[in-house]
């Protein structure tokens, strides 16, 4: 295959970031798009490089051009989209998280486990970040083996979308899957094993209480914690705040076990760093062990045209690098429909735990 065309279902602000890291892929075009609202079809494909707008996911699934599919719809239509994918033209899927929100869903995700004949990727762009991908690489040699890991994250309220979906919770699943399963997918990724309990508080502290839909006041969550015991007996902490968007960064992750501590600490997106104060800060990994005593500080750089192609501090491109490779057949699925189901699992059952005030039995 010399050249992989894209179809993108969905073009709102992320789908723009996958079309421009597909465009920095050698051999990579964006060929077809679609979404209902014709303004935003039409500007992505615009920034595609005049992509073929498609009226209707129909008539995508039927251009001609067509090797792999991305979807970046809205979270309640992922499964519907990927139904619909699978029975009238089945191909390489790179869907975004959560990869579902209701969980009657679940036997969807079961079916097309066992039936879907090409690849599913779930989106967790999280994982190729550099320096998060530094501290995976290198946790278990500077901690001896992780028994207590921390993520933090520090950032803006939601942004506004189209048709204003992500302001309620029966469309996002809630903040603890739409935000957080990105993090819940890091826990599992990290300690390589999966939850047995978990428990959390959470609610609407600050964000979206004085905007009005249709009569509607948005419920959808901006803060939280959230503690996850696994399997392996190690234990996990999740501390989000989505109204510090003046902190220095954005996510700041910690391992430690027997011998040693290391740490991740990621700027947010660079456009919103406030010019005032100079250039953004950058990436940085801190690897600390108990003897001799004493951190070790590094910094992640990133290459300046992937912080440019996106919010996701180059992720993006990294995740779709990978994903290129197995539509080519070159490579394997990474993040594959058990750790997408996964991860919204433990968002839904901390969303359960918070309404609750109870633990959750996974």
């Amino acid at each position: 295959m010399k050249n992989v065309n894209y179809g993108v279902i969905g073009c709102g602000m992320m789908a723009r970031e996958h079309i421009q890291n597909i465009a920095l892929l050698p051999d990579a075009r964006v060929s077809v798009v679609y979404d209902p609202v014709a303004d935003l079809a039409q500007a992505a494909a615009t920034l595609a490089g005049d992509a073929h707008v498609a009226d209707s996911l129909d008539a995508l699934l039927a251009h001609k051009d067509l090797d792999a599919l991305v979807i970046v719809s809205p979270n309640n239509l992922h499964v519907g989209q990927l139904r619909q994918i699978a029975a009238q033209r089945p191909l390489p899927i790179l869907c975004e998280k959560p990869l579902y929100t209701d969980p009657a869903d679940v036997a969807v995700i079961d079916d097309l486990r066992a039936q879907y004949p090409h690849p599913i990727w779930v989106a967790m762009e999280y994982r190729y970040m550099p320096p998060v991908a530094a501290l995976i690489d290198q946790a278990e040699s500077a901690t001896g083996g992780i028994s207590m890991l921390s993520i933090r994250e520090h950032r803006f309220p939601f942004l506004p979308k189209i048709g204003d979906w992500n302001r309620f919770n029966e469309n996002t699943g809630g903040t603890l899957v739409e935000k957080c399963c990105h993090f819940f997918d890091l826990m599992r990724f990290v300690l390589k094993s999966d939850p047995v309990r978990v428990m959390a508080s959470a609610g609407q502290v600050l964000n979206h209480k004085d905007e009005s839909y249709g009569g509607r006041v948005p419920d959808i969550w901006d803060s939280g914690y959230v503690i996850v015991d696994f399997a392996s007996g190690a234990r996990a902490m999740l501390e989000l705040c989505m109204y510090a968007e003046g902190s220095r960064y954005q996510e700041e992750i910690s391992a430690v076990g027997p011998t040693g501590k290391i740490e991740a600490f990621v700027p947010g997106p660079g456009r919103f760093w406030p010019p005032k104060l100079g250039a953004p800060p950058v990436a940085q990994l801190i690897v600390s062990p108990r003897s001799p005593k004493g951190p070790f500080v590094a910094e992640i750089p990133v290459d300046p045209a992937l912080l440019q192609a996106g919010d996701h501090n180059g992720s993006t491109f990294y995740q779709h690098q990978r994903f290129n490779a197995v539509v080519r057949g070159q490579g394997t699925v990474e993040v594959t429909l058990d750790d997408g189901a996964w991860a919204v699992a433990m968002g839904l059952a901390a969303q359960q735990s918070a309404t609750s005030g109870q633990a959750v039995t996974l």
